[in-house]
């Protein structure tokens, strides 16, 4: 499953030869992350095509967080100057994949929320 994820994750972030060994890396997280997440009638295998697509949008965003090292805006040659950005627009899209991926599994996890049982007040 593993292969699977990675397979997609390259064709979302379209990782550089330098980059690889680190979507290899966040692929092996975002699928226990993915996994930790199922709720108890859930298995990866019974749930496999979303599950991979959503662990490989988790790992992709992960990559394009580490992509804001703040590109080139503008160069200047005379009297040197270099402005770079903040990277935002990879920051953005590492958000709407994590977004898409929790809304494409919000139906296998299963309940985070928070509650008090059997408190006395």
């Amino acid at each position: 499953m593993l292969e699977k994820i990675l397979k997609l994750a390259e064709a979302i972030a379209q990782p550089s030869e330098v980059e690889r060994a680190l979507l290899e890396a966040l692929c092996t997280a975002a699928q226990a992350e993915v996994a930790a997440r199922l709720g108890e009638a859930w298995t990866p295998e019974t749930c496999e095509d979303t599950f991979c697509c959503a662990a490989a949008m988790l790992a992709a965003a992960g990559l394009f967080a580490s992509r804001t090292g703040g590109e080139v805006e503008s160069f200047t040659a005379g009297e040197v100057s270099v402005r770079t950005g903040s990277g935002g627009g990879a920051l953005e899209a590492a958000a709407a994949l994590r977004r898409q991926a929790e809304a494409l599994m919000a139906g296998y996890w299963g309940d985070d929320s928070f509650a008090f049982v059997g408190v006395k007040g």
